[in-house]
């Protein structure tokens, strides 16, 4: 079983996407929701794990903003939990034995430690 992670993180400063693609099993994805205005990909960790990219037009940073203030407006709430990158195999193991309570947030600048 492959995995999707959408990537929504906006484009208000530059990161490695290299370091989400190497979360992705083999035949995984990644779909961007919002467009950072540079991206460097490195081919090989696409090609040799057969992972690819995507994206979504799902809308800018006002139709984000819009949507988060209806939200606050109308109580609108999620679940989220937030795991360290050396965590992360708990929500996966969690996602394949489709036990998903909450929305998973890997906290990838756990990645640097």
């Amino acid at each position: 079983m492959s995995a999707v992670l959408i990537h929504s993180r906006c484009c208000f400063r530059e990161h490695d996407i290299n370091a989400y693609i190497n979360l992705l099993s083999r035949d995984g994805n990644i779909t961007l929701v919002g467009a950072p205005e540079k991206l460097s990909v490195t081919p090989f960790s696409l090609i040799m794990g057969r992972r690819s990219l995507s994206g979504s037009p799902i809308g800018g940073i006002k139709e984000t903003q819009e949507m988060l203030d209806f939200c606050g407006e109308n109580n609108i709430t999620s679940d989220v939990e937030s795991y360290q990158y050396r965590r992360s195999m708990r929500p996966t193991r969690d996602l394949l034995k489709s036990d998903v309570k909450y929305r998973f947030s890997i906290d990838m600048a756990s990645l640097r430690n």
